[in-house]
């Protein structure tokens, strides 16, 4: 009872804070010797005490520490809290950490839900597919899905051809070309132009750089529009792309004397 009697008004003392918090007293032991949250003062029996500022201090730490902080972290986190600008200040900074942690788990969310369907659609369990649709999730890339199209061979050959940025890059060639000779075949464009031309110098150069001189690869480049179980609308452009491509690239070959195409074949 003289303990009880001993705690200034205003004051708490390490239990009842625990109580109130839903933590351990050891846990406010430990955050006190990290100096997190030393008590406001000591009573004559030596007992740690805390106010209501402290509180509102532990509810911070116990926040960040949820969101996955170390406890380096949330020292250097830690702002002071004297007045009402410092206040909002500091819970500004909590809502914009949780709705980082909103947004990475949504994030993660979205690449679950996406393998799953990818890994439903396979035929097999392919651990190396897998992994690289993960990883073009992770890049942003909105083109995930045809990696489970690509047969072993391919897939081996753009491992060894391309990191992830060089094989986003190439990516985001392949899909305004793709785009472009939409719409020069939208404008009629004739594939003998100068513009169309142009157009077939740099898809072929696109084509040779993911080759790398392997022209068995060419049928399966420019067979990416035709997967039968792909997204109608997908299909839809690639046809169309495809049958503008080949249109100016036999018109390109044709000046340079040479089809690549029919020598692959032989």
């Amino acid at each position: 009872m003289e303990k009880h009697k001993a705690v200034p008004q205003g004051y708490m003392t390490v239990g009842e804070v625990a109580k109130k918090m839903h933590v351990t007293v050891r846990t406010l032991q430990h955050y006190d010797r990290e100096g997190l949250l030393p008590p406001a003062a000591i009573s004559e029996g030596g007992r740690r005490l805390y106010t209501d500022r402290d509180l509102i201090k532990l509810h911070q730490i116990l926040s960040l520490k949820h969101l996955g902080f170390s406890l380096d972290d949330i020292k250097n986190r830690l702002i002071p809290m004297d007045t009402p600008r410092e206040m909002a200040a500091v819970l500004a900074q909590q809502a914009a950490a949780v709705q980082r942690k909103i947004d990475s788990l949504s994030e993660s969310l979205r690449e679950l839900e996406a393998l799953r369907t990818e890994v439903l659609q396979m035929q097999s369990v392919d651990f190396k597919k897998y992994a690289d649709i993960i990883v073009n999730l992770q890049m942003k890339n909105d083109y995930y899905w045809l990696i489970k199209h690509f047969d072993d061979q391919t897939l081996d050959h753009i491992r060894s051809r391309f990191d992830r940025d060089s094989g986003k890059a190439f990516l985001d060639t392949f899909i305004r070309l793709q785009e472009e000779a939409i719409r020069l075949q939208h404008e009629k464009v004739p594939a003998d132009s100068v513009q169309a031309q142009k157009f077939a110098e740099a898809y072929w150069k696109m084509i040779t750089a993911f080759t790398g001189g392997d022209m068995s690869m060419l049928s399966r480049l420019m067979a990416l529009g035709r997967f039968e179980d792909a997204d109608s609308e997908w299909r839809e452009k690639q046809a169309l792309a495809n049958g503008y491509i080949e249109q100016v690239l036999g018109e390109y070959f044709s000046r340079l004397g040479v089809n690549p195409f029919e020598e692959n074949e032989a």
